[in-house]
């Protein structure tokens, strides 16, 4: 139960995750030719173009394209400015005028707030307050499903599932406040260090979309066996250093408060997807430690950190060189 005196969690639902991209016609052959995705719905708008498609699990993925720009320049300069890739956080809030008041409750201003559409009513939380990525909060009345353009490829089959977005962040303890606290995420498991620190949370919510939040572990505190000040310059306790795997995600995030860093899918041949590099071979089991220095999250069991299961095997990257700017992790399904 939370405090008493800590406001309470939005009851939101992680809808879906979005990539920006030039065109849809550069992002289909990926999600649409060879992971299956669904044409779910679809417009192209003043400024940008939304197609969202739908996997064997029900999660969504968005792709954005720029559309007239000169009426609406914002996914425009994105691109201009950071290039394709991801871009924001959906969840979807039964209430968004109370959703913006929970937000001001915890300090946060939302931005950019439209009530112009009765069916489709939105606020932002700035990538400067939600560590690094932009959330949408949108209250939906009725359903968005527009037919799919004529020239809509046909998915591929089996279709693969949509697992959870991860999200690395340089404070876990205030990602765990803004995705579990306020936007209300369940708990549903935390990797730890062999002492106990916490290196990742997965967040659950009652849609089929999770969120894993990685961080460096937070610095252990040695006692000191000296006077305090009275240390070398620039010595440290022992126990302190950071290993060489969270240094370089720390050197990833580069002083940001937080990237998304990939989009996980469960897939029947992930080694075969154009552009993997397979970090496993074809029915080799995993071994703790295979694959984390590849994938760019601190050391620990990848069954764990990757979201597999046991008994999953040919986990392949997918470089975000290789993908419009958006690394994929895809573990192995049976077909």
């Amino acid at each position: 139960m939370a405090d008493q005196g800590t406001p309470p969690s939005i009851p939101a639902v992680l809808d879906h995750v979005a990539v920006a991209a030039e065109t849809w016609h550069q992002a289909w052959p990926r999600y649409v030719g060879e992971l299956g995705g669904s044409w779910s719905s679809g417009e192209r708008g003043p400024g940008f173009a939304p197609c969202q498609l739908a996997f064997a699990n029900g999660a969504r993925l968005e792709i954005l394209a720029p559309h007239r720009p000169e009426l609406n320049p914002f996914l425009r300069r994105f691109i201009d400015r950071s290039g394709a890739g991801p871009h924001h956080l959906t969840f979807k809030v039964p209430d968004l005028d109370a959703a913006i008041d929970a937000c001001r409750d915890r300090g946060i201003e939302p931005v950019n707030v439209d009530r112009s559409d009765p069916g489709w009513q939105e606020a932002f939380i700035h990538p400067a307050r939600a560590l690094g990525i932009v959330v949408q909060l949108a209250q939906q009345r009725g359903d968005w499903q527009l037919p799919a353009p004529d020239d809509f490829p046909e998915p591929a089959r089996p279709a693969a599932s949509l697992v959870r977005a991860t999200h690395s962040v340089a404070d876990l303890a205030a990602g765990e406040a803004l995705f579990a606290g306020l936007l209300g995420g369940a708990v549903a498991a935390r990797s730890t260090s062999a002492d106990g620190r916490t290196l990742a949370v997965d967040l659950a919510w009652r849609g089929p979309l999770g969120l894993r939040l990685v961080g460096p572990a937070p610095r252990a505190e040695a006692p000191h066996t000296q006077p305090p000040g009275s240390e070398a310059p620039g010595s440290e306790a022992p126990g302190s250093e950071a290993p060489g795997s969270e240094a370089a995600l720390r050197s990833w995030l580069g002083g940001r408060s937080g990237r998304l860093h990939h989009v996980a899918f469960a897939c029947a041949a992930p080694d075969r997807v154009t552009g993997a590099v397979a970090l496993h071979p074809v029915g080799a089991p995993l071994a703790a430690g295979d694959g984390t220095a590849l994938v760019g999250v601190p050391a620990c069991d990848p069954v764990d950190r990757l979201g597999l299961r046991d008994g999953d095997c040919a986990v392949a990257v997918v470089p975000p060189e290789a993908n419009l700017g958006t690394r994929l992790v895809l573990c192995r399904t049976n077909p």
